[in-house]
């Protein structure tokens, strides 16, 4: 399970450290990819298997479905932790995310995010401003 949020600094071989407690979920293996809003997805590679079975099921002749299958698939790389904890985050991955030096590392459950940190922080201080806003729309869903 990944949650919490860290900060870290990109080498400038393009090598992020992965945060000390998440490193044993990595051990099989990993899966990084274009996000959503500019961020990287980092999944275990059992959770990455997942999450393309799910995008290889969907119906090819829906528009969306195959942007968002090229998006995450044809996007993504297997990476695997050093020996001292660091994934390399290839290069066209980095220019999408607009990576520059400092990068926070969130956790979210079964996936990490990696986001530029200017990026991070003006999408979380957004995202708080809009927190009660969003709460009422995702009471819907039972949240």
């Amino acid at each position: 399970m990944f949650i919490g949020e860290y900060r870290h600094t990109l080498d400038e071989k393009g090598r992020i450290a992965v945060p000390v407690k998440f490193r044993a979920a990595l051990s099989e293996g990993a899966v990084v990819t274009r996000g959503l809003d500019r961020s990287l997805f980092l999944y275990p590679k059992s959770e990455w298997m997942k999450l393309a079975d799910k995008l290889t099921a969907l119906p090819l002749g829906q528009a969306d479905t195959r942007a968002l299958a090229r998006l995450m698939l044809a996007g993504a790389m297997e990476v695997e932790v050093d020996g001292s904890g660091r994934v390399m985050i290839p290069e066209y991955l980095r220019t999408y995310a607009g990576f520059k030096k400092d990068v926070v590392v969130a956790g979210l459950f079964n996936r990490m995010e990696l986001w530029d940190e200017a990026t991070w922080r003006a999408y979380a201080s957004k995202t708080e401003e809009d927190g009660n806003a969003i709460a009422e729309r995702l009471g819907a869903l039972g949240l």
